[in-house]
């Protein structure tokens, strides 16, 4: 059951971190700059790619729960 919960909020991670990356950065990283800075292309791309990442082991996470 840990599998199946564990999964749905890894893939509820992964989905804001691939479509909404700048809301992640406002959570995670802002409060380390003073103003208004933007985060970096390279930061935009990795948080898209760990996106897609934490959604596919969501999803692995889920599939467990069902399988025999």
């Amino acid at each position: 059951m840990f599998q199946f919960f564990g999964g749905l909020a890894l893939m509820a991670l992964g989905i804001t971190m691939l479509v909404n990356p700048r809301l992640f950065y406002e959570l995670t990283e802002s409060w380390k700059h003073t103003g208004s800075a933007e985060p970096s292309d390279g930061w935009m791309f990795s948080t898209r790619f760990g996106g897609v990442m934490c959604t596919l082991a969501g999803a692995l996470g889920v599939v467990v729960t069902f399988m025999p």
